[in-house]
């Protein structure tokens, strides 16, 4: 089922109403000029789209955390926040892609930490991810060990982040945790000591909470 995220709402409202004034002033011009609008207005309601995802319920699975093209995957010395060794998957999302950012793993959230920065072109890997403005969501089980890390990064387009958990909440695997608005980067971090395989390579195309991205050995 295809439905439109919440967060959109006002934006579709927005847009709905200057493209409708728009239409209007080249109608003036010609009738048939106005119909210029109509491809704007159905590119507006597909990125807030928000379609129903099946969830695997396969065991030590990992989903993935957006919608886009895996751009890079990364073997991480050392991760702060998982106090250790990791392995990183970024995935790129257009602005044609579903922007809604979904939860890889069931856990609780244990913090959520919202950064300040530049607009990088989302493609520029290490530049985006460690300059640009970004929210980071990190996933703990019910021992307190780190499982999982997401981190919400904007792009040359993106203006604004949208995070829906705060530190305590219950998370399951899928569950929506947020979006970016306008064209975007979402990186995975998984803790090496779960020993992750990562099932996905670089170019693959992705969809939040449906395609699995890496499976783990040891137990969360």
């Amino acid at each position: 089922m295809l439905g439109v995220t919440r967060h959109g709402v006002i934006e579709i409202i927005v847009g709905t109403l200057a493209l409708a004034l728009i239409a209007t002033g080249l109608m003036w011009i010609h009738p048939l000029l106005g119909l210029l609008v109509l491809p704007v207005w159905v590119w507006l309601l597909a990125f807030f789209r928000d379609p129903q995802r099946p969830i695997s319920e396969e065991p030590g699975v990992y989903v993935s955390p957006a919608d886009g093209l895996v751009s890079d995957v990364t073997h991480v010395d050392h991760d702060p926040l998982i106090n250790g060794p990791a392995v990183r998957v970024g995935i790129f999302l257009s602005v044609f892609n579903v922007h809604v950012n979904r939860s890889p793993c069931a856990g609780k959230i244990s913090e959520t930490i919202y950064r300040e920065g530049k607009f990088l072109n989302a493609m520029n890997h290490n530049g985006a991810s460690n300059d640009n403005e970004s929210n980071t969501i990190v996933v703990t089980n019910e021992l307190g060990e780190v499982v999982a890390v997401v981190k919400q990064i904007v792009g040359l387009i993106a203006r604004r982040i949208v995070c829906t958990v705060k530190p305590g909440d219950a998370v399951t695997r899928g569950q929506r945790i947020g979006m970016i608005k306008f064209g975007s980067r979402t990186e995975l971090t998984i803790p090496a000591r779960l020993s992750p395989t990562v099932l996905v390579k670089t170019g693959d195309k992705v969809r939040g909470g449906a395609d699995l991205l890496a499976r783990i050995t040891t137990s969360a």
